[in-house]
């Protein structure tokens, strides 16, 4: 049985920034904030003094000896559920103290105030690693969600850290949106969260206590009966704000140093049959004042080089509001097009693959049958054929099956080429077989995240899938970490590599799984590239190695 390898090939994600607007912002009233606020803190603060009784009776009726390893092997006493790695901290340096942001317990990311329960390996975190980004990032997207609550009303929906910052999605209402004028006063408001130091408190409640506790967000319901499989789960306390997370957060909002908010755009709720359009706000941080102007003259230097605003200067490519999500290439981009993929192809034929041509149109029996229907349809643009009989679908609001007659516009080439490679007997001395695609996937990304040709609904890449024998799967991925080198090398790019793992809900045997992580972690050994470990971030259908390009 032969093994299928993913091949990414060239990607070009020029960094793009959209231009701020400047408003002048003029006192408003302090709107009455809604009533369900009130009552969701008054239970929350209920359930916290009732952990913090219970944890105090834990420790005093039998306290309980732990020891607790730190960095460069170093071992100190503790007592379980009463010392934290914020007081471990504070018995290192001061300095460290203030910079951490999050530790890691046992490979566990932790806050720094969450009692440690036992003997443990802790590492603290600060804001120079990317997991320390993420707490701080994280952490601002709930300040940006309490200002939305206390400010607008604003029922909540997700707020996560990204690679570059922070958002937060929230309803306003059917007509209701955000405006760009209203940014600095939402910001100004997120200051005053910031600059009263309100502490995150971490509190562990029962499913029946989560549902009282968010009964007036439809969001969060859907979230608990379709994420929360135990018993309990946690939900984080900042000043009035209370919301539905596993965290880790900063100890307090005081260590966000400086806060600023960039767009507002619209995203789409698809876990009902009725889409909700919802507002999204994003924004970046920072632990103080001068990281943040560093990013600014980065940003004001990286928007002159914005791939959209040289498209347009020099008339290489445009977008159109008839067209969403596609790109229109005018004479010169076309050119420039040409010449990427022939000096592709070149480098193709060099190391072994041969171009196919794969249709666009596929019966949805198929991402059934590879798993993308359950685990993608959310992001798949479908159809029904016209004269078929049955409900109309989209990519919002799949059913768990796809209708008898359904259609989907591919959104990768995986499922493609394995059509291609099985539809006859193979030999064994066939392998490796290397198939390369350039044809047009579409993605049915939210409305308010396309942004130039680094998020779109109609796009082609340069596409390849490798199937070969278990004995020849090293040799194929060091040939592809060889690909990857030589075509960066001549478009000037430096990257970044990162062996992403099994995540929860994978596809296939634990022990093929193991295998295939075994082999790329070797192959990423030898390549002699730094890299990182992202545990559980594999996709569902297999290990990778993915970089990010500068």
């Amino acid at each position: 049985m032969g093994v299928c390898l993913r091949w990414r090939g060239l990607g070009l994600p020029l960094p793009g920034f959209r231009r701020c607007e400047l408003h002048t912002v003029h006192e408003a009233s302090v709107p009455t904030p809604p009533h369900w606020l009130a009552e969701r803190l008054g239970l929350f603060e209920e359930l916290w003094t009732a952990q913090v009784k219970r944890l105090a009776s834990m420790t005093q009726k039998k306290p309980r000896a732990i020891k607790i390893s730190l960095p460069e092997g170093q071992k100190v006493d503790a007592v379980a559920w009463n010392t934290t790695p914020y007081q471990l901290a504070q018995q290192i340096s001061s300095t460290l103290a203030d910079s951490a942001v999050a530790a890691e317990v046992n490979g566990e990311l932790y806050d720094l105030e969450r009692p440690l329960e036992t003997d443990c390996h802790v590492r603290f975190l600060t804001f120079d690693s990317p997991e320390g980004k993420s707490v701080l990032w994280h952490s601002s997207a709930h300040v940006l969600g309490a200002a939305a609550e206390q400010q607008m009303g604003a029922v909540l929906c997700r707020g996560p850290s990204t690679e570059s910052g922070f958002y937060h999605d929230f309803f306003l209402g059917k007509e209701r949106t955000v405006r760009s004028s209203e940014l600095p006063l939402l910001e100004r408001i997120c200051q005053e969260i910031i600059a009263a130091a309100q502490p995150f408190r971490r509190l562990e409640v029962s499913r029946d206590q989560l549902r009282q506790l968010f009964k007036d967000n439809h969001f969060k319901l859907h979230v608990i009966e379709e994420k929360v499989t135990g018993p309990t789960a946690t939900v984080y306390g900042c000043g009035m704000s209370v919301d539905l997370c596993r965290g880790p957060h900063l100890r307090h909002t005081g260590q966000i140093g400086a806060l600023k908010l960039l767009t507002n755009s619209s995203a789409l709720w698809r876990s009902s049959a009725a889409p909700e359009t919802l507002q999204r706000v994003s924004g970046i941080s920072f632990p103080n004042t001068e990281l943040l102007r560093d990013w600014e003259a980065q940003r004001e230097e990286a928007e002159l080089r914005d791939h959209r605003r040289i498209g347009k200067e020099q008339e290489l490519f445009f977008f159109h509001e008839l067209s969403p999500g596609s790109c229109f290439f005018l004479p010169r981009g076309t050119r420039v097009y040409n010449a990427l993929v022939t000096f592709i192809r070149a480098e193709y034929a060099q190391r072994g693959f041969s171009e196919v041509k794969t249709p666009t149109l596929f019966s949805t029996k198929l991402w059934e049958q590879s798993g993308h229907w359950e685990h993608y349809r959310a992001d798949m643009f479908s159809l029904k054929p016209p004269g078929t009989n049955g409900p109309d679908i989209s990519q919002s609001g799949h059913p768990a099956r796809c209708p008898k007659d359904a259609l989907a516009l591919k959104p990768m080439n995986c499922p493609a080429h394995c059509l291609m490679f099985a539809h006859r007997p193979r030999s064994w001395r066939e392998l490796p077989v290397r198939l390369a695609d350039f044809g047009v996937l579409h993605r049915a990304e939210a409305s308010g995240s396309l942004g130039g040709l680094t998020r779109l609904w109609r796009f082609q890449q340069d596409d390849a899938h490798i199937f070969c024998a278990p004995n020849q799967l090293e040799a194929e991925i060091r040939g592809c970490l060889d690909f990857l080198r030589s075509v960066y090398a001549v478009l000037g790019f430096s990257f970044h590599l990162a062996l992403s793992t099994r995540p929860s809900g994978f596809l296939g045997e634990p022990h093929l799984w193991d295998q295939a992580e075994q082999v790329l972690q070797q192959a990423l050994e030898e390549f002699g590239e730094p890299w990182d470990l992202n545990p559980g971030d594999g996709a569902f259908y297999g290990p990778k190695a993915s970089w990010s390009c500068t």
